[in-house]
């Protein structure tokens, strides 16, 4: 499947091949045909995905849950669902340590639920972390602690395949500890920790034909294989299949919000769980639903990344993540609803602070040089930033400027904080460059954190700015637009849009399809709509076809078009509803002009 890149550059391009030419804002290409193409518009497009054999198109556009691989051909689950299912059933005291991102807090809910249905009233709890105060992952003083507290199985999710220390601390008094992780693992068997049980997808030598699992995937497969030891057989329990049903909401709240490739495994457990998440028994699940303004909605992916995971994540955040996982696991009535009210009025302070820790940054950054093609990473701390929202920002900045960017806040003598890359350049790779700079740090290709102490910023900065130029070149700092295939205006039928759509979810490895328009001409000056007027609209005519196409904070990009250009347009075909009536509008990622007006514009 190949992957949509958009990257960005502050200098013009001279581009004059076909394939590779030069819109308003960014560089286009279109995506490298796979097996060739076919004579429809859907046809072309599923062959440019690597679909045009009819079986492999067939299979992806109707996935089913028969699609999810043997959860015992994992490393280290089948260990680690005997010793939790044995565990709950005896009484053992059970701690679920969490990560405290919407990945963690649902790989917990899974988690949670599975073990209350085999062994109800069993002594299970969550543990999540402060983002803030404690960091990522596990650590050695929590350990201890839930030791101490009685904790005689720990199983993590989300998090702890580096944590060596914490797995000798568990060894020590006497804990089973079971690591249930994603991200990227030391290379070499001798650098893993020593734990009871190590679940993971990509552990050295593992065979695991999905190695793109979220943290909630990985989650989902131990669920799977307790509920068939629990049940005695490979078929499970009436209840603990619709258990599993439900689950694949969570599954994919997870996958979407951690932006793994929706191709395969991941593809299938989005597809269903999504269609779960209306209609979830898990209250606290529905109110989030709710005060997200999704009631009545079909939740589709794009709804996860934009209002539910923000929300979920909000918690974390401005707050603590454990109301999070109270509302995905044991909240009820009106709890939920007071859950779910609060993580929406978190949201809203998150987005105030993210504006101005943009702000701030963007000014930070130009006048560090760190936005030319001189120095080709962004790495900035100040001590007033939120380190709970820094994450956020570092992808606006890398949207903007197309090069990995660590955001870091100070306290205390302290810089932590979150980094963002870009497709090509690996930041968990880049940053073991730097670890011996760090207090702790993790992470994988394209998202990673880390922790230091103040006094080694700046030669932490140097350093990580010095190993992106050397990996980096002008060119991987342009942005680029992939677009799927070229296509006449007349082809954007509401049913070739229907089918087009049937390629969702899209996200991460599966992107939103995007067709080359051409041969159009603007037929009015471009109108702006929204409060405060953001967007615009383009009334475009090519041939015997009209359609409106849309842009969505457009507004000032829009500026210096004028009826009567000759353009081309690369867009995501859309269906509006609007007014009652369904007509395609086709949305805008950007346009070309091909024929200006003559005299000023």
């Amino acid at each position: 499947m190949t992957v949509g890149r958009l990257h960005t550059t502050r200098r013009d391009l001279a581009i004059s091949s076909d394939s590779t030419i030069r819109g308003l804002t960014r560089r286009w290409r279109e995506r490298p045909p796979a097996h060739g193409e076919g004579p429809s518009l859907v046809e072309r497009v599923l062959a440019r995905r690597g679909l045009g054999d009819r079986n492999a198109a067939a299979k992806f556009l109707d996935p089913s849950l028969r699609d999810l691989h043997d959860p015992s051909a994992m490393p280290g689950l089948d260990r680690a669902a005997e010793r939790l299912v044995r565990a709950a059933r005896t009484g053992e005291p059970i701690v679920i340590y969490a990560d405290y991102d919407v990945d963690g807090a649902t790989a917990a809910g899974i988690l949670h639920h599975t073990l209350a249905l085999i062994a109800p009233g069993a002594p299970v709890r969550t543990y999540v972390p402060h983002r803030l105060d404690e960091g990522y992952g596990l650590h050695r003083e929590t350990i201890g602690l839930l030791a101490s507290e009685g904790a005689r199985l720990i199983v993590s999710v989300d998090c702890g395949i580096t944590a060596s220390g914490p797995a000798e601390e568990a060894r020590a008094r006497g804990v089973d500890l079971i690591i249930t992780d994603h991200h990227t693992p030391p290379a070499r068997e001798e650098d893993l920790p020593e734990a009871y049980a190590l679940v993971h997808p990509r552990l050295p030598g593992s065979a695991y034909p999905c190695g793109d699992l979220s943290g909630a995937g990985v989650a989902y497969k131990l669920a799977w294989r307790m509920s068939t030891l629990a049940s005695g057989g490979e078929r499970v329990t009436p209840a603990l299949r619709e258990l599993l049903i439900e689950l694949l909401a969570l599954a994919a709240l997870g996958a979407v919000a951690d932006v793994v490739p929706l191709t395969g495994e991941n593809r299938v457990l989005a597809r269903f769980g999504l269609a779960r998440i209306k209609h979830s028994r898990f209250e606290g699940l529905r109110a989030l639903v709710e005060a997200s303004g999704l009631a009545g909605e079909n939740v589709q992916a794009d709804d996860v990344g934009f209002k539910l995971a923000p929300r979920l994540n909000a918690c974390g955040r401005m707050g603590h993540a454990r109301d999070t996982v109270e509302l995905l696991t044991t909240a009820t009535g009106e709890r939920a609803r007071d859950l779910a009210r609060q993580l929406s009025r978190q949201n809203e302070a998150r987005r105030r602070t993210e504006r101005a820790i943009l702000e701030q940054a963007l000014v930070m950054a130009e006048a560090g040089g760190m936005t030319g093609p001189d120095r080709r990473a962004i790495v900035l701390s100040h001590p007033e930033w939120h380190a709970g929202v820094v994450g956020i920002v570092c992808s606006r900045l890398v949207e903007r400027f197309a090069r990995p960017v660590l955001l870091l806040s100070e306290h205390e003598g302290v810089c932590h904080g979150s980094g963002r890359s870009i497709e090509g350049f690996n930041l968990h790779s880049a940053l073991s460059a730097c670890s011996d700079l760090f207090e702790s740090w993790g992470g994988h290709d394209m998202a990673a954190g880390v922790r230091l102490p103040a006094e080694r910023f700046e030669t932490f900065r140097d350093r990580f700015v010095e190993v992106a130029n050397q990996r980096l070149g002008p060119d991987d700092l342009i942005r680029t637009v992939e677009y799927d295939a070229s296509a006449a205006a007349e082809e954007l039928t509401t049913g070739a849009v229907h089918e087009l759509s049937v390629l969702a979810p899209f996200g991460a490895g599966n992107p939103r399809v995007r067709l080359r328009l051409t041969g159009l001409t603007l037929t009015q000056d471009p109108k702006t709509f929204g409060t405060c007027g953001d967007h615009a609209s383009l009334m475009i005519r090519a041939g015997r076809s009209s359609m409106r196409l849309v842009g969505w904070h457009w507004a000032q990009r829009a500026a210096n078009l004028r009826s009567g250009m000759s353009i081309e347009a690369v867009v995501e075909p859309a269906i509006s509803t609007w007014g009652g009536t369904r007509r395609v509008e086709p949305e805008l990622v950007d346009v070309r002009v091909i024929e200006r007006l003559p005299g000023p514009v």
